[in-house]
This record gives C-alpha cells, sequence and structure tokens, in this order.
C-alpha cells in the first residue's frame, strides 16, 4: 500500500526502512524525519503524515528502546 503518494513510499519501504536503523543501532528513536532520510526523500505536502505515523507506531521495532523511555519525566543532576 502507498502511504505517501508524493515521493511514492509504501507501506514495506517504511518497515524496511525502520528494520535497517534497528538493525545498525538498537537505540536509535526512530522518528518520520529519519525514515525519509533513509530512503533519500523528503516530506511535501505532509498530507499523509496521519496515516504515516499510525503505520511506524504499528511497527513493533519503531518502539522507544526501554533505556530511553520516560526520560521526560525524570530530573536531570548538575554537577557541581
Amino acid at each position: 500500500m502507498i502511504i505517501c503518494h508524493c515521493q511514492r513510499i509504501s507501506h514495506e519501504d517504511i518497515d524496511h526502512a525502520i528494520d535497517w536503523m534497528r538493525a545498525s543501532d538498537e537505540h536509535v528513536m526512530i522518528t518520520p524525519g529519519k525514515i525519509y532520510r533513509a530512503l533519500g526523500k523528503s516530506p511535501e505536502c505532509g498530507g499523509c503524515m496521519p496515516l504515516f505515523l499510525s503505520h511506524v507506531q504499528a511497527n513493533p521495532n519503531a518502539a522507544v528502546p526501554a533505556e530511553l523511555a520516560n526520560l521526560r519525566g525524570k530530573r536531570r543532576v548538575r554537577a557541581g
């Protein structure tokens, strides 16, 4: 299924990019921008973003690594 018509990106393209990124770095934060860059493309109109994001979120390899989850709620300790 085509997800992004402007750039002709299919759901298989997105899945392959996610799998490739996860295999190369298990701690990578996978974002739509990184997926577009991995495919050598860039978004144009943005109309695909809701479908693009829902497809990315459904891919288990796109999940935030456990080591990085919930970092926003943790306080930073400053040295000094």
